[in-house]
């Protein structure tokens, strides 16, 4: 199954964040983002307009409600920045790169 058919599993805690090791497959499959430090996701969008950048702000906030997993957000006119990782467990897990793919859909 591809990362954008799964659905995000909250994490609980307690559990380390995924190694550099297991990052390396869910990346290939996220090719868009950067992975910095092994610890979040990044990704920059440009767009034509602030309408249109806030438009995917929207989308991207109601995949994110939807799912239960949530970005950092930065945009402004003609422009949108993602980052993703899981708080509870400071860094990542599948559930971030399940969003990113999500989003990738969009």
């Amino acid at each position: 199954m591809s990362l954008a058919d799964q659905t995000c599993i909250p994490c609980q805690g307690g559990m380390p964040p995924l190694s550099p090791e297991a990052i390396v497959p869910l990346a290939e499959q996220t090719p868009e983002w950067t992975v910095i430090d092994n610890h979040h996701l990044q990704r920059d969008y440009s767009f034509p307009d602030f309408r249109s950048a806030l438009d995917f702000v929207v989308k991207v906030g109601e995949v994110a409600e939807e799912q239960g997993h949530h970005p950092d957000i930065t945009f402004g006119w003609g422009k949108v920045s993602l980052t993703f990782y899981t708080h509870k467990i400071d860094g990542l897990a599948e559930a971030d790169f399940v969003m990113a793919a999500k989003v990738d859909g969009l």
